[in-house]
């Protein structure tokens, strides 16, 4: 899209500034929405100058991936409403599908072996999403092991392998790790730590985590596991969809104490770190890493 009468060439600064200004005025006079598609680079970002973004109303970002068959559609900017929110739908036959709970999408296909698999409840904007974040530790000989995540953030694995070191006592020095978001989800809030932790914890000493249980905060450097935002909508959204064990930061009670008494009786409150393999695992945690020595042994 170019004007000929501007002396520059497709793309330039004011190529899309005036090309944006007229499309906007044609907008407004004509009371018609105006859609603008372009391209983006390999990071996700609008690709040429970012006038375009500052200038429209709404950007929005419809993404896909070949190994699935949903797509998702982000909120990037919204000049009128919320930032972030998530709409998830299914490619039929027929075209595009609205898919009403995304949460039971993610979690469809989840399998019976939970050894590393603990359920997180993000919030996408105002929407609460279940998902599926596995872990696995792995020996290795490498004198630098992997340190792999898909759809989170690396640099919060490193944080969190380095807490569950000095609190926990569990040494990753000599483990290949792997942190995955079951799919194609990213989740870029601090709120999964603790899942991924609780993920790390489970791999590393081979044992099963309950199947109904969901668990969501954001773990400090000092161990202490911190509160996190809209509580209440996550712990609904995992009720309504039958898990009845959760795992919530203390600081967090304050926030849910309008909620029904049967609500919070599937709540089990979390100060520290330390306190997550005992409330997760009870008093095998310990018989548990001793026989996984005895087997590297």
């Amino acid at each position: 899209v170019y004007l000929p009468e501007i002396q520059s060439a497709p793309g330039t600064v004011s190529q899309v500034r005036e090309c944006s200004a007229r499309l906007m005025t044609l907008a407004k006079k004509s009371n018609m929405s105006v859609f603008l598609i372009g391209h983006v680079t390999k990071d996700g970002s609008i690709a040429g100058p970012r006038t375009l973004e500052h200038m429209v109303d709404t950007v929005l970002s419809f993404e896909g991936d070949v190994n699935y068959q949903f797509r998702l559609l982000r909120a990037l900017k919204n000049r009128f409403g919320t930032t972030n929110e998530l709409g998830v739908f299914q490619m039929h036959q027929g075209g595009l599908v609205e898919v009403t709970n995304p949460s039971e999408l993610f979690l469809e296909e989840r399998g019976e072996e939970l050894i590393g698999s603990s359920i997180f409840a993000s919030m996408e904007g105002s929407r609460p999403i279940l998902c599926e974040i596995q872990a696995l530790t792995n020996s290795t000989n490498l004198a630098m092991p992997r340190r792999t995540a898909i759809g989170f953030d690396a640099q919060r694995v490193h944080l969190i392998l380095a807490v569950l070191d000095k609190h926990l006592d569990m040494d990753f020095s000599h483990k290949d790790i792997y942190v995955n978001i079951v799919g194609g989800l990213k989740v870029s809030e601090p709120a999964a730590d603790l899942s991924v932790a609780a993920s790390l914890i489970s791999s590393e000493g081979f044992q099963e985590m309950n199947p109904k249980l969901c668990l969501f905060g954001e773990i400090g450097l000092t161990g202490e596991v911190r509160a996190v935002a809209q509580a209440e909508t996550r712990l609904k959204e995992a009720l309504k969809l039958g898990f009845n064990k959760f795992i919530i930061p203390l600081s967090n009670q304050k926030h849910l104490k309008d909620l029904p008494s049967d609500s919070l009786k599937f709540v089990t409150w979390i100060k520290h770190i330390k306190d997550l393999p005992k409330i997760l695992f009870g008093n095998n945690t310990k018989q548990a890493h001793r026989d996984l020595a005895d087997l590297h042994n």
